[in-house]
C-alpha cells in the first residue's frame, strides 16, 4: 500500500515534469568536465526551496544518478572526466576512443551505469528499512561514534594527504560551530555581527565552495573549447550487450562494491569506482589489456559508482549520516523541507520517502534512453563557449544564494566560500571534509554533551553499549592502525 501511494505522488504531473528537467539538467551538468555531480546538485537546491518536498527530493536524485553517468561522456573522448566518479576509468575509455571504439566504451558504461544504478535502488529500498528497525534503538552513545566514523572515514577516503584532510576537516566543524551552542546559547565566532547569530547558511557556503569556487578556477586558468572526437551515434549499441553478458558477473560484483563503499560515510563514488576497478583488474583473465584500453575495467568500474549513490543514501536517510558530500547536500534538502532523517522517518512518513527511493529506481531505469541522447548531443553541449557558461554559473549562484536566505549577507557568505572553495582545491585540500564537518559537527557536538550528562561525565560509558562499543573501536582502529603501521615501517627501514 506504502508502494502504491509513493507511485501516485510520482506520477503527478508537476513531480514528472521536475524529474524530466532534471534529468536533462544532470546530464548536461555532467558531461561538462570540471562541473562535478555535487556542484550540479548545489546550484538545483535554491530552486528546491519553491517545490513541495516529493518533486524537490524526486528531482534531485535523479539529478545525481543522471550526472554521476555524464562524467564518463568526456571522460571517453576528451580524457577529461566529468566527475571525480569517472576518473578511475576515464583512461581505458579514451584510449578505447582513440581506436575508434569510443561507441562500444560509452555505450558499455552506459548499461554498466543503468545496471549498477538499479542495484543500489534495490540495496537502499530493501536494506535502509531493516537498518532503521535497528537503529530505533540507537541512543546518543551510538550516534556520536557513528558521527566520529563519518569525520574519519572522511580523511581516511579522501584523496590527498591525511593532514590537509584533517585540515579541511577542521575548517567545516569551525564553519559548523558559528552562531549560537547548542546547550547553553552562547554566541561563537560571531564577532559581534547579528548576521552571523543564527550560523552560516548551509546552502550559500555549499554553493560557495563547489559552484562559485569553479569560477573563479575558470577566471585563473580558462578552459579552452576542446576538439570531439568523431562518433557514430548509430552504432552506439553494437556489440554492447554481448560484452555486458561477458562481464555480467564483474558488474554485479562491481555494484555491490558500490553499495557497500558508498554507505561508509565520507568515501563516495569515485572511492567506490577506484576499488572495483583494482578489483577488476586483479582478478580478469585478460589482465595485459588493463591500460590499454579495455570495457573490462570500465563495466565494473562505472556499475561501482552509480551503485554508490544509492549505498551512501542508507546512511543519509537512517542516521542522518552523509555517506559523501552529494548526500550531505540530499540531508541538507530533507532538513529543509522539514524531514529530519533518522529511523522515526520511516514510521511518520514513509510514504514520501519511498517516493524518492523509487524516483531513484525510475531515475536509472531511464538512464539509458537519456545516456544515449546525452552521447548523441554530446557536441552540442560543449559548443557554448566555456566563458558564457560561467558567467551563466556566476549568474545563478548569485540567484540561488539570495532566493534562499533573501538576504544580501548570504551573497557575501557564498563569495567568501567560494574563495575558500578556490584555495583549498589550488593546494590539493579535499572539498568534501569541509561538507561532512558542517554537516556533522553539530550532531556530533550535541550527542557527545547529551551522553556525556547520562553517563555523568564518565567515559567508560561511550563503550559500555555494545554496538557504541564495536563503533567506537572501529573509529580508534581507523585512527590508530594506519599510525602503527606507519611507526613500524620506519623502524623497519631504520634497521
Amino acid at each position: 500500500m506504502v508502494a502504491y501511494d509513493s507511485l501516485m505522488l510520482l506520477l503527478e504531473p508537476t513531480t514528472l515534469a521536475v524529474i524530466l528537467g532534471c534529468a536533462a539538467y544532470g546530464l548536461v551538468v555532467g558531461a561538462i568536465p570540471g562541473f562535478t555531480a555535487t556542484m550540479a546538485v548545489a546550484l538545483l537546491v535554491p530552486m528546491t526551496y519553491f517545490l513541495d518536498p516529493v518533486p524537490a527530493l524526486a528531482g534531485i536524485v535523479t539529478l545525481a544518478a543522471m550526472a554521476i553517468f555524464a562524467g564518463d561522456i568526456p571522460g571517453a573522448l576528451l580524457r577529461m572526466p566529468g566527475t571525480p566518479a569517472s576518473a578511475a576509468y576515464a583512461n581505458e575509455s579514451y584510449l578505447m576512443a582513440q581506436r575508434g571504439e569510443a561507441e562500444t566504451a560509452l555505450g558499455v558504461g552506459l548499461v554498466a551505469s543503468a545496471l549498477g544504478g538499479v542495484f543500489g535502488a534495490l540495496m537502499l529500498i530493501l536494506g535502509a528499512p531493516l537498518l532503521a528497525e535497528i537503529s530505533l534503538n540507537f541512543s546518543s552513545f551510538e550516534y556520536f561514534w557513528l558521527a566520529c566514523l563519518g569525520l574519519v572515514a572522511a580523511i581516511a577516503a579522501s584523496n590527498a594527504t591525511p593532514a590537509k584532510g584533517a585540515i579541511s576537516l577542521f575548517i567545516g566543524l569551525t564553519i559548523g560551530m558559528v552562531g549560537l551552542d547548542p546547550v547553553m546559547g552562547q554566541q561563537r565566532f560571531t564577532f559581534g555581527n547579528i548576521n552571523l547569530i543564527g550560523g552560516l547558511a548551509f546552502i550559500p557556503v555549499l554553493i560557495g565552495l563547489f559552484a562559485v569556487s569553479e569560477a573563479f578556477r575558470f577566471g585563473a586558468k580558462p578552459i579552452e573549447r576542446p576538439d570531439i572526437l568523431p562518433m557514430s551515434p548509430k552504432s552506439l549499441f553494437v556489440g554492447v550487450f554481448s560484452h555486458v553478458r561477458r562481464l555480467k558477473w564483474p558488474v554485479l560484483r562491481g555494484s555491490a562494491i558500490g553499495s557497500v563503499v558508498g554507505a561508509i560515510p565520507g568515501a563516495g563514488a569515485d572511492i567506490a569506482a577506484y576499488i572495483s576497478y583494482a578489483v577488476a583488474r586483479r582478478s580478469s583473465p585478460r589482465k595485459a589489456e588493463f591500460g590499454t584500453g579495455s570495457v573490462d575495467g570500465i563495466a565494473p568500474a562505472t556499475a561501482a559508482n552509480n551503485a554508490a549513490v544509492g549505498g551512501a543514501m542508507i546512511p543519509a536517510t537512517v542516521f542522518g549520516i552523509p555517506g559523501d558530500s552529494l548526500t550531505a547536500v540530499i540531508i541538507g534538502v530533507l532538513y529543509m523541507k522539514g524531514l529530519n532523517p533518522g529511523p522515526t522517518v520511516f514510521i511518520m512518513q514513509p510514504t514520501l520517502l519511498y517516493a524518492i527511493f523509487i524516483a531513484f529506481l525510475i531515475a536509472n531505469i531511464v538512464m539509458v534512453p537519456f545516456g544515449f541522447g546525452a552521447i548523441v548531443l554530446f557536441r552540442r553541449i560543449l559548443s557554448a563557449p566555456p566563458g558564457v557558461v560561467m558567467a551563466l554559473v556566476t549568474l545563478a549562484c548569485i540567484v540561488g544564494a539570495f532566493a534562499v536566505e533573501n538576504t544580501t549577507f548570504a551573497i557575501l557568505v557564498m563569495l567568501a566560500a567560494g574563495l575558500l572553495g578556490f584555495y583549498l582545491e589550488e593546494n590539493d585540500f579535499p572539498l568534501a571534509p569541509v561538507i561532512l564537518g558542517i554537516v556533522l559537527g553539530p550532531i556530533l557536538e550535541s550527542t557527545f554533551l547529551a551522553s556525556l550528562a547520562k553517563s555523568q561525565g564518565s567515559f567508560a560509558e561511550f563503550f559500555s553499549r555494545p554496538i557504541a562499543g564495536s563503533l567506537g573501536a572501529i573509529t580508534i582502529a581507523i585512527i590508530v592502525v594506519p599510525l602503527l603501521y606507519s611507526t613500524l615501517k620506519r623502524r623497519k627501514r631504520s634497521i
